[in-house]
């Protein structure tokens, strides 16, 4: 199994309430990372005021609450995938938006928390 497909595995089976706080969501990613040991520098300084939620390796996992503004997003995505040490993205959204399958050459996933609710609310 490759790196991206282990921590979406890990991540699929999140489980948080429509209400979270940010930190909240951070805890549960840190938890179930913690529970398929892989492992992760969590707030990971990529360059000067650039700093992604968890750094699994070489993936990136950015942590979304809400329904992000999807253009915004993407100019962020695309200033963090522009590093090297990154090779692909995992987002982590309360609420989906669209998002392109790849940034910089460089492959997005998304996992949708209210997806995983059973039911979706958008």
């Amino acid at each position: 199994m490759n790196e991206v497909q282990a921590i979406l595995n890990a991540l699929s089976g999140l489980r948080i309430g429509p209400q979270p706080e940010e930190y909240e969501i951070h805890d549960a990613v840190a938890r179930a990372l913690d529970a398929a040991g892989i492992a992760y520098v969590h707030e990971c300084r990529l360059l000067p005021g650039r700093r992604i939620d968890f750094a699994c390796g070489s993936v990136g996992v950015e942590v979304k609450k809400g329904r992000p503004d999807g253009r915004r997003l993407r100019e962020q995505l695309q200033r963090y995938l522009e590093q090297t040490q990154l090779t692909a993205m995992i987002v982590v959204l309360q609420r989906p938006c669209h998002l392109p399958e790849s940034i910089c050459g460089k492959p997005v996933h998304v996992v949708a928390l209210n997806r995983l609710w059973g039911v979706a609310l958008h």
